[in-house]
């Protein structure tokens, strides 16, 4: 199994629209990153975590799931890079392989030590990209592939039935 633990702030600092979005509202750049991160998890399979500090949002640590995207708040005094290093001890094993998605590069080289691998916010932006491409392909090709209609019906002849669908003889 993969897992993706992903530094919420660090990536929204580091992706330009994130980032222009954080100066307006940063519930909605949080909302985004988690929303891509679920495209990503859905595309690849992977476990996502996505860990914000806690001194962005006030109180005690707070775990929820958003779009099967596990989202971690940490505790006060606790910053994600803390808890993304026990996340990446905790959670390795023989059968998982763990990705850290983070520019900070103290944090890089600390869960680099540990065995996971790291994935600077470039690259976890230019694969987020390459997804959104593959599944805009997609879905214009099932677009492109399925059938209109049974019966192929002229534009005229479609107003003519909804007159009639109206009541209008």
């Amino acid at each position: 199994m993969d897992i993706l633990l992903v530094d919420g702030y660090n990536i929204i600092g580091a992706w330009a629209n994130l980032q222009s979005l954080k100066k307006e509202n940063l519930a909605e750049a949080r909302e985004v990153l988690i929303q891509k991160m679920a495209e990503y998890q859905a595309y690849t399979g992977y476990r996502v975590i996505v860990v914000f500090d806690a001194h962005q949002v006030k109180g005690i640590e707070k775990k929820q799931k958003n779009h099967r995207v596990e989202v971690i708040y940490t505790r006060e005094n606790e910053t994600a890079d803390e808890r993304i290093e026990k996340l990446a001890i905790s959670l390795s094993n023989i059968k998982t392989q763990i990705h850290v998605a983070t520019s900070d590069f103290t944090e890089q080289w600390a869960i680099f030590g540990q065995g996971a691998l790291r994935k600077s916010a470039r690259e976890l932006l230019n694969e987020v990209e390459a997804i959104e491409k593959r599944i805009q392909k997609r879905v214009e090709k099932i677009k492109v592939n399925s059938p209109q209609s049974k019966i192929p019906i002229t534009d005229d002849m479609l107003k003519l039935f909804e007159k009639w669908r109206r009541g209008g003889f």
